[in-house]
């Protein structure tokens, strides 16, 4: 059981924790798509909205396919508290801050990276951000161009403000060749996302292709406010297609209502993108989602 204070994949301040009833659906903004390959933005706009059908709470998409020139949106500004998704933020700040002295990562960092994206532990999280300090993490958001991403303020890093459109912009810079983060950096962070423990490989991989790569984070709080966050972002490639998936949500009863208004997203994505037989069930529902956890910054 979560003590009183903490959250799953998040430090948030003593009492912010509180059962929340479920939002009430919102009434949307329209996904939006674009492609240059014929009919693909119509069929994803129809199939991530039929998904999205009856859905209680807030969610905001951002999906690119180099590929097909194809991209979509829905809510891509919207603001949310981004638990665990930060940490992908954290590692790609380290190694550019890395990459302007040209040093490799000390074998703390590395542990403290593998730690912090494979397992979301929330306590090397800590030792890394603290590190850094929010000047270097600013100055990566910066470079990135990742302008509406609000580090959290007093050690939260999972109050971090985030939006899909942010998301995917980190996802661009980690997947292509780019002047912010090295060819080496960009790999480093894609294998950590690649081995990701098989209990939190859920959300935006579900519904993806055998043979297609999947390097995932993943995050989930619950405050006072806006029930559950749940997010999911994705980078995928295989089968002819090459594309990153943010899936941002909050105003979830539950975790896993989150889980399942993701894994629809992600499946109508993934048949539209790449139509071939599904790999296996990536995420099976649990009474008590676990997350490494710690109770106050500096500890």
């Amino acid at each position: 059981m979560l003590s009183a204070g903490l959250a799953a994949g998040v430090l948030v301040p003593l009492g912010a924790v509180a059962t929340a009833a479920p939002a009430a659906a919102a009434a949307a903004p329209q996904v939006t798509c674009t492609s240059a390959q014929s009919g693909l933005a119509a069929k994803l706009t129809k199939d991530i909205t039929a998904a999205l059908k009856n859905r209680k709470g807030t969610v905001a998409v951002g999906l690119h396919d180099r590929t097909t020139k194809t991209t979509c949106t829905l809510r891509a500004g919207t603001s949310f508290d981004s638990a665990s998704v930060v940490k992908v933020t954290v590692l790609a700040a380290l190694l550019w801050d890395a990459k302007k002295t040209e040093r490799r990562l000390t074998t703390r960092e590395s542990d403290l990276a593998y730690a912090m994206i494979t397992k979301s532990d929330n306590a090397a999280t800590s030792k890394l951000w603290r590190q850094l300090g929010t000047t270097k993490i600013k100055s990566f958001l910066t470079a990135a161009k990742m302008t509406k991403t609000v580090p959290g303020s007093g050690g939260y890093w999972g109050l971090t403000r985030i939006n899909a459109t942010d998301e995917q912009k980190l996802l661009a810079l980690i997947t292509a060749k780019n002047s912010v983060l090295s060819d080496n950096a960009r790999a480093y962070v894609l294998k950590l996302m690649g081995k990701v423990v098989s209990a939190q490989r859920w959300g935006t991989p579900a519904g993806a292709p055998a043979g297609v790569a999947i390097h995932v984070k993943n995050g989930w709080l619950q405050r006072s406010t806006h029930g559950w966050r749940v997010h999911s972002i994705g980078a995928f490639k295989g089968g002819g297609h090459d594309y990153t998936i943010s899936v941002l949500t909050h105003g979830n009863s539950s975790m896993n209502y989150g889980v399942a208004t993701i894994q629809g997203v992600a499946k109508a994505v993934h048949k539209d993108l790449a139509p071939r037989t599904s790999a296996a069930e990536r995420y099976a529902p649990t009474t008590a989602p676990r997350e490494a956890f710690v109770s106050v910054p500096g500890s």
